[in-house]
């Protein structure tokens, strides 16, 4: 499971993929029509950057035959910042590493990406974890993702990122979780909490929404809220929007590992 912090209720605004109408054999085309005029809504706009050619072509058609809509192609860091600019996509897809020095071109032109269109949602891949490239990375707050390249190849959950991510949420790959618990520091700042609130706080970092968390452990959602506004306070996190605090409890989690 992917770490994923829920989105804030800004999210709901954002273009939902396209659903097709289906003909209703009473009312004939007029009803066809107003139905298509109901449930017909704009796709997810993506750009996909990978150097990779068949790996970024492969994502492309992915994309595309999943109801979202692969408005460019980039090569490199250059031409990733270009098709941003001009087609103004609801998400980008970026390798971490990309010509011509393959370091941290992606991770550059992400980073200019929040400057300039910080609505865009960004998704980097990577080969490998990058602790410190992703922590940076995640600190731009909601509509942020770090992903490992090898979790493309579960498609489903892959996809249900990608919306999760343009939906405003910040997801973190187990991984980048699993390293940074193995780099525990003296000092716990977690120490606050009690043993179920860490439980619950775990869980928010591996993807759990309150629903699914409550799931999890056995108790109401109500429950969960309680324990979730509780580590918001103990930890001390500034006054802000709900999804923000989260992503801000979940980095202090990571952080704390």
């Amino acid at each position: 499971m992917t770490t994923t912090v829920a989105p804030s209720s800004r999210a709901s605004q954002r273009p939902q993929r396209i659903r097709p109408a289906t003909a209703d054999p009473a009312g004939g085309l007029a009803s066809t029509l107003a139905q298509t005029s109901d449930t017909c809504e704009m796709p997810t706009r993506v750009v996909v950057a990978d150097d990779d050619v068949l790996l970024r072509a492969g994502l492309a058609s992915l994309l595309d035959r999943s109801g979202f809509e692969v408005v460019g192609q980039a090569g490199d860091g250059a031409e990733l910042l270009e098709l941003v600019r001009t087609a103004r996509p609801e998400v980008a897809i970026v390798d971490i590493r990309m010509p011509p020095t393959h370091t941290t071109e992606g991770l550059d032109a992400a980073r200019v990406i929040r400057r300039e269109l910080p609505d865009t949602a960004i998704i980097v891949l990577s080969a490998h974890v990058e602790v410190d490239e992703a922590m940076e990375l995640l600190s731009g707050g909601e509509r942020m993702g770090y992903l490992l390249k090898s979790r493309v190849t579960d498609v489903v959950l892959f996809l249900d990122t990608v919306e999760r991510i343009a939906a405003g949420a910040a997801v973190v790959d187990p991984s980048l979780v699993q390293e940074l618990v193995k780099a525990r520091r003296r000092r716990d700042p977690l120490d606050v909490l009690s043993p179920r609130e860490r439980e619950v706080l775990a869980l928010m970092a591996e993807g759990g929404s309150n629903a699914g968390i409550a799931g999890q452990i056995f108790v109401s959602e109500g429950t969960v809220e309680k324990h979730v506004r509780s580590i918001l306070t103990k930890l001390d996190l500034p006054e802000s929007e709900t999804g923000h605090r989260r992503v801000l409890a979940v980095l202090r989690f990571l952080e704390a590992r």
